[in-house]
């Protein structure tokens, strides 16, 4: 992958039309949401809750990408991930659905595979190029992070739908230093250069500005990827040795604007227009 080049933004289409709460045909959804190190249940619930507000949804939920008839035969795929890493076969099905018209929501850690620390060895966090055609299809691949903290995200493009109307905004949550492929079309994004305290890539590098939410093409279909939603419970680092962290992150969930956002790529992926174009 190479860093973002300069691009003319482009429009989201779709054949489908909008939509709301009087579409008349049914609209197949795929929820993938699985993995380690976070709440995937409250992230699914949360989820199921914005799905919830379309009436033509049926949806289908799987914790990975392996039933590739069903995720081939959606609409599209929402994926709340984090370590979950489909084979190479899995990706290639996936982008043959995206390439075919089926719309790709990709939010937090879907784009990470996470080898953690080896016991007795130093506490570092590798990020291994793992599943390639899937993050190549993704348009990213997880490196490295730094710790929690308040950042603020600005608006790239303000007349996009999915951000129209949204100012830049403060918010709580993990910033992603990311691999990145240069097609992709970048709506919101933050500013960061220092430490990645924990894992193997321990620095930012040369980039200064890192894309939050961001589009990219895939033939017919198009990929939505929006890098917040850190969530953890009490009880999903036990593998870690930590049985209990005591506290319930949701940070950015806690956002009005995170939500606002989340709740319009939903709707594109339902509709294939956000909720600010049905007017």
């Amino acid at each position: 992958m190479v860093e973002v080049g300069d691009r003319v933004p482009h429009e989201m289409h779709c054949d489908c039309p909008l939509t709301g709460q009087g579409n008349s045909h049914q609209m197949n959804i795929a929820l993938v949401v699985g993995g380690r190190w976070h709440d995937v249940d409250y992230a699914r619930a949360e989820l199921l809750k914005f799905l919830g507000d379309h009436e033509s949804v049926q949806c289908t939920l799987h914790s990975d990408f392996s039933d590739v008839d069903a995720l081939g035969n959606a609409d599209a795929v929402i994926a709340y991930t984090c370590d979950v890493r489909p084979s190479r076969a899995e990706s290639m099905a996936l982008a043959q659905a995206v390439r075919g018209g089926t719309r790709l929501l990709a939010l937090h850690a879907t784009n990470s595979a996470i080898d953690p620390p080896v016991t007795g060895g130093p506490k570092i966090f590798r990020t291994p190029d793992a599943m390639p055609e899937f993050t190549a299809l993704l348009g990213n691949r997880f490196l490295a992070h730094p710790k929690i903290s308040p950042w603020r995200v600005d608006v790239v493009q303000q007349e996009h739908p999915l951000v129209a109307g949204v100012s830049s905004f403060v918010t709580t949550d993990e910033l992603y230093v990311m691999e990145l492929r240069e097609d992709l079309d970048v709506l919101l994004d933050t500013e960061f250069s220092g430490e990645c305290p924990g894992f193997e890539v321990s620095h930012s590098g040369s980039r200064t500005r890192h894309p939050v939410l961001f589009t990219r093409k895939e033939g017919d279909g198009e990929v939505v990827y929006f890098t917040l939603g850190h969530c953890r419970g009490r009880f999903d680092v036990t593998d870690l040795g930590i049985a209990d962290t005591g506290v319930v992150d949701r940070v950015a969930w806690e956002s009005q604007e995170y939500r606002e956002v989340l709740r319009r790529c939903v709707a594109w992926a339902v509709h294939g227009k956000s909720d600010e174009e049905s007017g």
